[in-house]
């Protein structure tokens, strides 16, 4: 963009020009905008077909009526020559040669001239045409006028802006014309151009600056507007773009208050500065300008706080740092000061506090007392004391003690500086000059802080006077005398009133009145001080407290004199009063060599007296300054003298000082020039009406000496201490200011000091000692209002209060007491500092709806003075109670199933419709939807739900999502019922709980199911059914949908656990996945399982073989030692017999995968492997993987389980069923069973000769891979279980003992309850299929057919459908039917790519009860595969025939061809195998001719080349000898197969390998696909199933013609038991049975119903075919031409039976009339005619066969519409037509010989319109 890389921009620019047509005849000006920024300039050439030439020439510079000629220069720039034709310019303006060829040699060059003659001031142009062989190009002419134009850019973007911020760019733009061109802008606000107007040369550029100060936050796109040209006559425009938005600045701080930052700078030392970092934050895209200013302070108060920077600019999303310093100065303070950050065009202000505390040093000395004893004159003593500084701040101290020798005390150093956290030692000297005691009170200063005392005592001894000695505890007792008044009393005084008992002796042996007078306040520090350098005067004069003539003893005046009247020696007199009652004796302390003297040096002053002493000044040196502390002792005279004077009353000295200041500079003479630092210049004292101290630091910076003075009078409110002084180079001086402020004070109160007593040298003291009143703000001019508020909650509410005073208050609330209960402030009491602002928190609890107006009051007053009169604020507090309720957005929450163990969170959205804010708490109730829980497991189990947050509020008018987990424990339906109760300010409950909603859930496991198996390899000719079996399938889907053990959920996913090669199991569900029985080196076994996830969430599932579950250890952990189940597991594992593909996934809701289990036959034997089937957060099922490899020649049968369970029978019955036994052939060849009967025997002659168990075929016979079905008929005597143990022989094979079961049961003890229904478990095999083997083409629609509880002798019909859903092969199909109940129509067929093919299914159901369990397979073979094997096994054929036929004999070969064949073979020896002759090698082992299946299109014929060599050597062409017959490969034994597997094969071995590997062998036809269809039913006896299956006899149709069988013979079944059954003799059984057939026999006789009903169903009217004879049919003799019964015979049915010929054969009917005709007279009456037609109706109508006629015709109506339908000729859905009816009379005459014989004589008419009626 323009406006972020600023330069020229014309390279991206339009041209805008003004340009006049050549049809113009006048001026006129339009505007045309081109897209090229710069025009190709003349000196540019280009390339038109290897002609190098101009693109265009032009004419600028011209005038009327002249010619302007311009040269075309072409040039041949190709290797070869070039011929150019041309086409002069159409128009006369322009003008060249006359059209010729021009000729180029590659090379040369050709100038064209061409002439340009204007009339007319227009732009003019043109084209001149050349042409070559290779095509044509055109030169340009154009002739132009002058014109204005400019080249400025599209548009212009600038860069976001803050709104009241400004941006700019800039851009260029160019006079793109050869004409001086003016120029002048117009852009609207907020844009701005710099400059808007100029004039613009030639060719010349323009920079111009765009402006954008937005005020509002927009897009904003903005046309500038530029008039150019002589007059403006032209305008061009330019695209101005702007974005602004809103500014928004953050501060970053590490404190945070309601409504601003906090800095908190914490503890400073007084002094010192603080810097602390603060942070302003640009979150935005925009470029931010702030400012940061202070809020309002209160006058006068002091600026602590500095900001280094006070605005600036933050860039986007980036921050600066803001330092603040903080310098304090006033010691035990807090000072608070908010700063604000303003931005322009923000909507808000930011504000930041800054708050910091103020601390001083804490100084404190060792001892407070230092005895330095009894010293004898003229000698010292030493003593020391520590001054400790326990802060952490710089500490100045000073003792107010003469260092110059005029004291007996000398102390060192008296001055300096304490580091913070140390100690400095002092050295302090006693020299006493005088026999007496000596004690003074010392003064130790502290910057900022209150003096320290030291008291000092020591005695002095001489020969001749020994005063009493000083001790500490006299000072005890002179401080407990001075609060009692007694120390105004000499000793004796005192000795005598003890004498006289005036006073007494405490306990402590302090003296005391009898009655004590008021004790006297004590002194602080600083009045202390005061009074001691005042000289000891009433303080009422200095505006302290009076104390009367008890507080001072002695005092002096002045207490200071001042010596400047240069070198002259001069004096002043100073004057004591003794105020005590005794005598007293002044004693000063002389110095030698001092320039001061005090004259007399003692004397004694009587009570109450005073007198005056002379200092005299006399300087030793001039032109220096002089100064000194005089110090004067007194004492009470009697106190000289020990013996005069008791203990008790012992009184020590008091001392007093004369501050002196002097210089002897000569008149005229220069003084010093000070250097001194002063701290603090300004001096702010509270705003209280107080007695207030501060203290101010004053340094000698340089090295020489220094003089201060302060003149009282300048300042008579503010007292400074000491006035004047010497300070000594590098020391200090700590100066004492006391005030009491006053409301009328000025604000600013100045006090001078003057140095080195020189007027030139001065240093002004601002003092501020104003009075003020405590203020406080309060927000919303003292009105707070509330919210409305629920009844029994609280709302909560800021409000500020602010401090606008430069004191500290203490502040405290006043509620009344009946508003104590509604409302609340926290915090209630409270200090605020100066300036600042407090929120403090309103709680308003309404227990009424109603509108409250309280008024509470705010009392607050200064903290220094807690005893002075308070002020206070009146606050108008309104708030409003309404009633408040909540309800949930949903009243029903479902969340589905959720994995049990696991968690899921939801919200539960609630609402809050009123216009309060509720306070609530959720209670939850559990209940679980499973009736089959018990009572007991629903009140133990834990709440699944639980609420993140159970109590909370909801504001008026809002919505609150309260977040909630489930954690749900077991597998059942959950519902949740939340409950809320409304809760007060104190969290108690209002109410009692209200319905909210209601959630519901359902705790899952992860599920999976097996929808589908598929088989292929070994186990193809395995029917789904035995497939499900094998692998428990139905067993495994029912521990899937149950729920995991507890054990099971120890690894809640795959986990390696283990250290052993079998790991250990948690699980009690196991199952066997039985892979059969393969011969060795077959394909392996595959079975494909078809997961689905049939729940709702997903599923993880993984098969863990044991090396899955194993923990891998090092090689040196191995222990080496394996079991015998160990090393079978690595056997199998490491040549991965067993193998699944995929072994784990995850499965989404209804999701399905296949799953491959695959079983290599690699060794002989039985191979067994564990497997964990695991879910993740779910089952755990132990799958134990077993398989069974035989040897190729071994017969074997095989069983999965050695027990077999009948269906159970009912006793009492005639017609037990049949049931069936699968027997499965795993080996490689046929084999031959037999069955031992005689357990059979011993159980039927157990009871009684009953024939409990048979088997129907004891013996038979199982090809390889296929099922042979044992038939059984159980038919128990009692209720009982019945078990028997049978052998099965297998010829040449192993024998296998199976138990067998049986259960018989009672109908009438059991009722409806009976199992007589199909088993259950045939119906949970799924029907269709789920998933597709690989290289299937062909599909059923139904892989299953239930046809369930059927009755004997009817038939059941199914349709199926076919589909070929390949694109592009072809299918043959063929269904190999073995059971005579089962027809399938068509047989067999062809299919199309992408067609189906309608097959009907039809069982029909024998005479005897029976169990259906067939598998019907049909194979499927691809045309294209078989045409490949017809074509290859005829070229097979063709060569065979050519070896057979083929030979040559010469005389010479003639020996040598008798030795061509092999040693001991002959010619039709050769081929065959060894040892097999034609006969045998023509058929398999086992197998006859008959027996012998050939491929599909070919005859015995056509197959009976097996006496035929069949495999045939290749044709050699080659080679010196050519064998025509070759030897095939020894045939190897099951051994030496397997031998071959592990050792390396022989030399000879490898040759016959060779030589097998060159032979032709027969072509193979295909290996068909099966597709198994698997088709159950049970049949049940007439009887049996109208007893228990009433509401199904009306869907059967039973062929009567069939009678059921109720006995059973044939060749292949058992006698039936009647013939088995002995003759029954006479005897007990006789008798019996005679006795029960006559009761029956006689009862029948004698009952009157059945007599009834013989007679009714012997005149019972037949309605049809009255032309056949009554006599000629009897009701169970079968008519010529019926249908035989389909049991028993191979034969079936075709599916559209021909018409009997009992309906439709005319030669029928006419014999049947005719004979009627002939036994009838002819004189036959109608009546008796009719009444002969309609019994002969009737007799036909209850033959059975002309019901099963009726139902053949019906149901191949039904069979051929549903193939019409299925083929698209009929359309089921398709709306019925409507057929007008014949009258009532014609359809009753239509009944009769007329319309029989309209049938007779046109059946196929008639039948034609049957069927489209009812096709109708």
């Amino acid at each position: 963009m323009l406006a972020e890389v600023p330069g020229n921009p014309l390279s991206s620019g339009l041209l805008w020009t003004a340009t006049r047509g050549k049809d113009e005849k006048r001026p006129g000006l339009t505007l045309q905008r081109s897209g090229d920024a710069q025009r190709k300039m003349p000196s540019q050439r280009c390339c038109f077909l290897g002609v190098e030439t101009w693109e265009e020439l032009k004419w600028e510079d011209w005038e009327l009526g002249g010619e302007f000629t311009k040269t075309l220069l072409l040039k041949n720039i190709h290797s070869k020559l070039q011929k150019l034709r041309f086409r002069p310019p159409a128009s006369k303006f322009f003008t060249t040669l006359f059209p010729q060829i021009i000729t180029l040699s590659p090379g040369t060059s050709f100038s064209l001239p061409v002439t340009f003659r204007p009339l007319d001031r227009c732009e003019y142009q043109d084209t001149i045409e050349f042409h070559s062989k290779d095509g044509l190009f055109q030169v340009s002419l154009r002739a132009t006028i002058p014109h204005h134009a400019l080249d400025v850019p599209e548009s212009v973007l600038l860069p976001p802006c803050a709104v009241l911020h400004q941006s700019q760019t800039v851009f260029m733009f160019r006079n793109a014309s050869k004409l001086q061109t003016g120029f002048r802008w117009e852009v609207p606000s907020p844009f701005q151009l710099c400059p808007e107007s100029g004039m613009l040369e030639p060719g010349q550029e323009c920079r111009v600056a765009v402006l954008f100060r937005p005020r509002e936050a927009l897009v904003y796109q903005v046309q500038a507007s530029c008039a150019f040209g002589d007059e403006g006559e032209n305008s061009c425009t330019v695209l101005l773009q702007g974005l602004s938005k809103y500014p928004f600045l953050q501060i970053s701080a590490p404190g945070q208050e309601e409504g601003c930052k906090v800095l908190e700078f914490g503890n400073v030392p007084v002094g010192c500065n603080m810097e602390r970092h603060f942070e302003i934050l640009n979150p935005s895209s925009i470029t931010t300008s702030f400012s940061l200013s202070r809020m309002q302070r209160p006058p006068l108060s002091e600026s602590v706080f500095q900001c280094g920077i006070q605005k600036g600019e933050v860039a986007p999303r980036t921050s600066i740092r803001v330092p603040v310093i903080f310098s304090p100065g006033t010691v035990d303070s807090t000072t608070v000061d908010y700063l604000s950050l303003t931005c322009p065009g923000a909507l808000s202000k930011t504000l930041l506090k800054v708050t910091g505390t103020c601390i001083g040093p804490q100084v404190s000395l060792s001892s407070s007392m230092l005895d330095f004893g009894c010293v004898d004159e003229g000698e010292e003593a030493l003593r020391t004391v520590d001054i400790i500084n326990s802060s952490s701040v710089e500490a100045q101290y000073q003792f107010d003690l003469d260092a110059t020798g005029h004291s007996v005390f000398t102390l060192e150093p008296a001055c300096g500086t304490l580091p913070p956290n140390s100690h400095r030692r002092l050295r302090l000297l006693f020299r006493p000059h005088h026999p007496m005691g000596h004690h003074r009170r010392v003064v130790c200063l502290l910057l900022h802080r209150e003096p320290l005392f030291l008291d000092l005592i020591g005695t002095c001894h001489s020969e001749q006077l020994k005063p009493a000695i000083l001790h500490p505890r006299h000072l005890v007792l002179y401080r407990q005398h001075l609060a009692r008044g007694l120390t105004c009393y000499p000793p004796d005084v005192l000795g005598a009133m003890l004498a006289e008992d005036k006073i007494q002796v405490d306990l402590e042996g302090a003296l005391m009145l009898q009655e004590d007078p008021a004790a006297v306040p004590e002194k602080s520090p600083m009045e202390e001080y005061y009074q001691g350098c005042a000289g000891g005067k009433a303080e009422a004069e200095l505006g302290g407290r009076g104390e009367g003539s008890n507080s001072s003893h002695i005092t002096v005046d002045p207490p200071e004199l001042l010596f400047h009247n240069g070198s002259v020696s001069t004096s002043q007199s100073v004057t004591l009063s003794n105020h005590t009652k005794g005598k007293l004796s002044l004693i000063w302390t002389p110095a030698p060599n001092s320039s001061f003297s005090v004259t007399p040096s003692s004397c004694d002053l009587g009570p109450l007296k005073s007198t005056a002493f002379r200092v005299s000044y006399t300087p030793k040196q001039h032109n220096t300054f002089h100064g000194a502390q005089l110090e004067c002792f007194a004492l009470y005279k009697v106190l000289r003298d020990h013996r005069q004077v008791e203990d008790r009353t012992l009184c020590p000295p008091w001392c007093v000082t004369v501050r002196v200041i002097g210089h002897s500079f000569q008149p005229g003479r220069e003084h010093f020039i000070p250097r001194f630092s002063l701290q603090r210049p300004r001096v702010v004292f509270p705003a209280l009406s107080l007695v207030s101290y501060r203290t101010v630091l004053l340094e000698n910076m340089g090295d020489l000496p220094l003089v201060f003075r302060l003149d009282p009078e300048e300042c008579p409110s503010v007292s400074v201490q000491p006035t004047s002084g010497l300070v000594q180079p590098g020391h200090h001086q700590i100066l004492t200011l006391r005030t009491t402020p006053a409301e009328d004070c000025p604000a600013k109160l100045p006090i001078t000091l003057h140095f080195n007593a020189s007027p030139k040298h001065t240093q002004e003291l601002s003092v501020v000692s104003v009075v003020e009143k405590p203020c406080l703000s309060l927000e919303g001019d003292g009105s707070l209002f509330f919210k409305p508020t629920a009844m029994g909650s609280r709302s909560q509410s800021p409000y500020r209060v602010r401090n606008l005073t430069r004191l500290p208050l203490r502040f405290r609330w006043r509620i009344p007491v009946p508003d104590q209960r509604i409302i609340s402030v926290a915090p209630d009491t409270g200090v605020l500092q100066p300036n600042e602002t407090m929120v403090q928190t309103w709680s308003f609890t309404p227990f009424e709806e109603m509108v409250y107006n309280l008024k509470p009051n705010l009392t607050f007053w200064p903290i220094q003075t807690p005893g002075c009169r308070k002020s206070r604020l009146p606050l108008k507090v309104v708030g409003m109670a309404s009633k408040g309720s909540i309800q949930a957005e949903h009243g029903v929450l479902n969340l589905g199933e959720v994995l049990v163990g696991d968690c899921r969170s939801f919200e539960v959205p609630l609402i809050n419709n009123g216009s309060c804010s509720v306070s609530f708490c959720l209670a939850v109730q559990q209940s679980l939807l499973d009736p089959g829980l018990p009572e007991n497991s629903q009140k133990k189990d834990p709440v699944a739900l639980e609420l993140d947050s159970e109590r909370g509020t909801i504001p008026a008018r809002s919505r609150l999502l309260i977040r909630s987990t489930v954690r749900p424990a077991r597998r059942t339906r959950y519902c949740w019922d939340l409950t809320y109760q409304t809760l007060s300010s104190a969290g108690s409950v209002l109410d009692a709980p209200q319905a909210l909603c209601q959630v519901q859930g359902e705790g899952v496991f992860p599920t999976l199911e097996v929808t589908d198996v598929r088989c292929s390899g070994s186990v193809e000719g395995l029917s789904k059914l035995q497939i499900w079996s094998l692998f428990s399938l139905g067993h495994l889907n029912a521990h899937l949908q149950r729920d995991p053990a507890p054990p099971e959920l120890t690894y809640r996913v795959p986990t390696r656990h283990s250290l052993r090669r079998c790991p250990s199991i948690f699980t009690a569900a196991m199952l066997d996945f039985n892979f059969s029985a393969a011969p060795l080196g077959s394909d392996p076994s595959n079975v494909l399982l078809m997961f689905e996830n049939t729940g709702s969430i997903p599923v993880e599932w993984s098969f863990l073989f044991p090396e899955d579950q194993q923990i891998e250890l090092e090689y040196w952990a191995e222990t080496g030692e394996f079991s015998a189940t160990e090393l079978h597991h690595m056997k199998a594992q490491d040549n991965r017999l067993f193998n699944i593909a995929p072994r784990s996934g995850k499965l989404h809701p209804g999701q399905q995968k296949a799953v491959t289990f695959s079983y290599r036959h690699n060794f002989v034997g039985t191979d067994r492997l564990p497997v964990l089937f695991k879910l993740s957060h779910g089952r755990e099922i132990l799958l134990n993987f077993m398989g069974v490899t035989v040897e190729r020649d071994r017969h074997y049968l095989h069983f999965t389980c050695t027990k077999h369970v009948f269906a159970p029978v009912p006793i009492g019955g005639f017609s037990p069923p049949k049931q069936v036994y699968e027997l499965y052939n795993g080996g490689a060849v046929p084999l031959r069973y037999r069955v031992d009967t005689e357990p059979l025997e011993q159980l039927t002659a157990d009871n009684f000769g009953h024939p409990v168990l048979q088997c129907l075929n004891p013996q038979g016979e199982v090809t390889p891979g296929r099922t042979a079905l044992l038939e059984w008929v159980l038919s128990p005597l009692e209720a009982k279980t019945y078990s028997v143990d049978i052998s099965i022989h297998v010829l040449e094979g192993d024998t296998m003992l199976l138990t067998f079961e049986g259960c018989g049961f009672d109908n009438s003890v059991l009722g409806e309850s009976a199992p007589l229904q199909l088993h259950d478990g045939y119906m949970s095999v799924p029907s269709t299929q789920r998933m597709a083997l690989p290289n299937q083409v062909l599909f059923l629609s139904e892989e299953r057919l239930c046809l369930g509880d059927i009755p004997v002798c009817s038939r059941s019909t199914r349709v199926l459908f076919l589909t070929n859903v390949s694109h592009s092969d072809r299918v043959l199909y063929n269904w190999n039917l073995t059971d005579q109940s089962v027809q399938i129509y068509p047989e067999h067929g062809a299919l199309s790519p992408g067609e189906s093919s309608l097959c009907i299914l039809t069982l029909q159901a024998s005479g005897s009860p029976s169990f259906y369990q067939l598998d019907i397979i049909c194979e499927v073979t691809l045309e294209e595969a078989l045409s490949q094997y017809r074509q290859d096994l005829r070229q097979w054929e063709l060569e065979r025939d050519r070896q057979r036929n083929e030979f040559s004999l010469t005389d010479k070969d003639l020996q040598q061809s008798q030795t061509s064949y092999p040693q001991g073979h002959t010619q039709s020896q050769t081929s065959y195998p060894q040892g097999q002759t034609q006969s045998q090698t023509s058929y398999p082992q086992g197998h006859t001719q008959s027996q012998i299946s050939y491929p599909q299109g070919h005859t015995q014929s056509q197959t009976q080349e097996s006496n035929i060599k069949e495999v045939l050597p290749s044709p050699q062409r080659t080679g010196p000898v050519v064998r025509k017959y070759k030897t095939l490969p020894p045939i190897c034994s099951s051994s030496a197969v397997v031998g071959g597997m592990c050792t390396r094969p022989s030399r000879a071995e490898r040759r016959a390998q060779r030589e097998a590997s060159q032979v032709w062998r027969r072509p193979e036809p295909p290996c068909p696909t099966l597709l198994h269809l698997g088709v159950t039913a049970r049949s049940h006896s007439l009887l049996e199933f109208q007893t228990f299956f009433p509401s199904l006899l009306s869907t059967h149709h039973i062929n009567r013609s069939a009678r059921p069988n109720v006995t059973r013979c044939g060749s292949r079944q058992s006698r039936p038991p009647s013939v088995d059954m002995p003759p029954l003799s006479h005897g007990p059984e006789r008798e019996i049975i005679t006795h029960t057939l006559t009761s029956i026999f006689r009862s029948l006789l004698d009952d009157p119903h059945f007599h009834h009903s013989l007679v009714n169903g012997v005149a019972e009217p037949v309605p049809y075919f009255t032309q056949l004879r009554q006599t000629a049919y009897t009701p169970t003799t079968p008519l010529p031409g019926a249908a035989t019964p389909y049991p028993g015979t191979r034969e079936a049915p075709p599916p559209c039976p021909p018409t009997p010929q009992l309906l439709m054969g005319g030669s029928l009917y006419s014999a049947g009339v005719t004979e009627v005709t002939k036994q009838q007279p002819q004189t036959q009456k109608p009546t008796v005619k009719r009444e002969r037609q309609l019994n002969v109706q009737e007799t036909i109508r209850r033959l059975p066969e002309f019901c099963d006629v009726t139902e053949e015709v019906l149901l191949n109506t039904l069979q051929n519409l549903m193939m019409e339908a299925f083929l698209g000729e009929l359309v089921l859905t398709a709306r019925p037509r409507i057929i007008a009816l014949p009258p009532v009379s014609a359809r009753r005459n239509s009944c009769g010989s007329r319309r029989l014989s309209r049938g007779g004589a046109d059946p196929d008419r008639s039948r034609e319109t049957r069927g489209g009626s009812s096709g109708s």
